[in-house]
């Protein structure tokens, strides 16, 4: 056996260290990255139902690259150039051929190919969700839940203008401003939309940035709400009774109107309004199979794709710190905006309406309402803004939703 015979038995480490010295480093920083985000969902730091995939896969996919023809292969110790790649997947294959080829290769190219490359996969975890909302909070205090979710918006909107500023185009320009919404399926809707190039880093952006409604945001109340207004208690309320015909007809109109104005994302109000229509239908059987296989196989997938789809190659795009920064910076317009939204609530209502309320309008359900109710709680544990935040906090999903339509609608014919 020759020694470029053994180099090829070990094709991983043959392969990094036959890489360009940006594509080394960048292999070996984010399979270390992998393990880091393996680590952070265990210990509950991050979303362990996306992360633990996605951190494997991650780390799997950078250090799994072989010599793609093992003909060319054999001279790797002849110094010839040959070709990398992995079994995993082909995110940006085009032509018919090469991806029947690809479907028979690369093991998880199907499930990319039928269920993520056309947003099929957001549109289940949509689904899910919709399942777990309960409109009855929104419908219980509609102006107020709907006000704070628009304030909550702020990111969402005035990010698209800065990354345009800072060079991006107008669809890459609308997939990071949806960050500010934080709900990871509208990002991966909107990008695979409107930014196909740069839909795998804007994702994994958005997905790691999640992380921040819990970690983050409860600083930034702290910063922007002094501590007497965050005790406070606000004055009992009559219960608003809703019945479940009530929150089906919601469902029925909404999801009608809103694909009546923005048809390009019909697809993500179908899957919203089908898992709050079963659900207050009481079909318990369509329940259960949504709330888990759907949305549990559908998230296990999602993790599991975006970890593989953060090759070094891919990933490595000098743009990425731009979508960084911007990133960062839409989620904290859109909490800012959701405070200046509460304190406005809480002028307008003769000061009875607690503030903090408001970061709750950031759609990521229900963790920024659990955010704001934790917050309060340390100062006054007897003083209860959950349902007022919850509502807040599911109006968030819808107004995001319907951001996210604007923009899928109004982008193309900009471009034109």
């Amino acid at each position: 056996m020759q020694f470029h015979d053994l180099l090829n038995v070990f094709q991983g480490i043959t392969t990094l260290f036959d890489s360009p010295t940006p594509i080394f480093v960048g292999r070996i920083g984010l399979m270390l990255l992998g393990m880091l985000l393996v680590y952070l969902g265990r210990k509950g730091v991050l979303e362990p139902l996306l992360m633990i995939p996605m951190g494997l896969g991650m780390a799997a996919v950078n250090a799994g690259v072989l010599f793609l023809d093992p003909m060319t292969a054999a001279a790797v110790g002849e110094g010839t150039a040959v070709k990398h790649g992995t079994l995993m997947m082909a995110p940006l294959v085009q032509k018919t051929d090469n991806l029947m080829y690809i479907l028979q290769i690369d093991f998880l190219q199907p499930i990319y190919t039928f269920a993520f490359s056309n947003g099929l996969i957001a549109c289940f975890v949509f689904m899910g969700i919709g399942v777990l909302l309960d409109v009855g909070f929104v419908l219980a205090r509609p102006f107020l839940s709907m006000f704070l979710a628009l304030c909550a918006e702020l990111g969402t909107i005035v990010t698209f203008p800065i990354a345009v500023a800072m060079g991006l185009n107008y669809g890459e320009a609308a997939s990071i401003a949806m960050v500010g919404g934080a709900d990871g399926p509208m990002v991966l809707f909107t990008s695979l939309t409107l930014a196909k190039d740069l839909f795998v880093p804007i994702t994994v952006v958005a997905y790691l940035y999640l992380g921040l409604t819990y970690g983050g945001y409860p600083y930034l109340i702290r910063l922007l709400v002094p501590e007497k207004l965050r005790g406070l208690k606000m004055p009992p309320k009559p219960i608003v009774k809703i019945t479940a015909d009530e929150k089906l007809t919601f469902a029925v109109v909404a999801c009608t109107v809103l694909c009546l104005l923005f048809p390009s994302a019909a697809p993500l109000f179908l899957s919203l309004f089908v898992g709050v229509a079963v659900r207050e239908a009481g079909l318990s059987y369509f329940v259960a199979f949504i709330d888990g296989p759907v949305l549990y196989g559908s998230t296990l997938f999602l993790g599991l794709l975006l970890g593989v789809l953060c090759e070094a190659s891919i990933i490595l795009d000098p743009r990425v710190l731009i979508l960084l920064v911007l990133g960062i910076l839409a989620l904290l317009l859109s909490g800012i905006g959701g405070i200046v939204g509460g304190y406005i609530a809480y002028f307008a209502s003769g000061r009875k309406i607690n503030p903090v309320i408001g970061i709750a309008g950031v759609s990521c359900v229900p963790s920024t309402a659990k955010v704001a109710q934790k917050e309060v709680s340390k100062v006054r544990p007897d003083s209860i803004i959950l349902p007022e935040a919850l509502g807040a906090n599911i109006s968030g999903v819808i107004t995001t939703a319907i951001l996210t339509g604007i923009y899928v609608t109004l982008v193309p014919l900009l471009t034109k």
